[in-house]
């Protein structure tokens, strides 16, 4: 089973660097603290689907693309 903490994680950070950005960036883009990005991105916040949308307006992208699996969880073969 995903652990969908630790997949949104992935993607948040996986976007934020595709568009080099640092987290002070984002944090600053987003209203969320550095703090909560850096603990978001390594699977250790639960986030709302308000702060998804707001993250993925953020990355210029959608709160879907933020849960899609990744090739990390396509590759051990489970499903959400």
């Amino acid at each position: 089973m995903v652990d969908v903490r630790k997949l949104v994680g992935r993607n948040v950070a996986r976007l934020r660097r595709d568009r080099g950005m640092t987290q002070e960036q984002l944090a600053e883009r987003s209203g969320f603290s550095q703090q909560y990005i850096s603990d978001l991105e390594r699977g250790r916040r639960n986030p709302t689907i308000v702060s998804l949308y707001e993250l993925a307006q953020a990355l210029g992208t959608t709160h879907v693309v933020l849960v899609a699996l990744d090739s990390e969880a396509k590759a051990s073969g489970t499903r959400t």
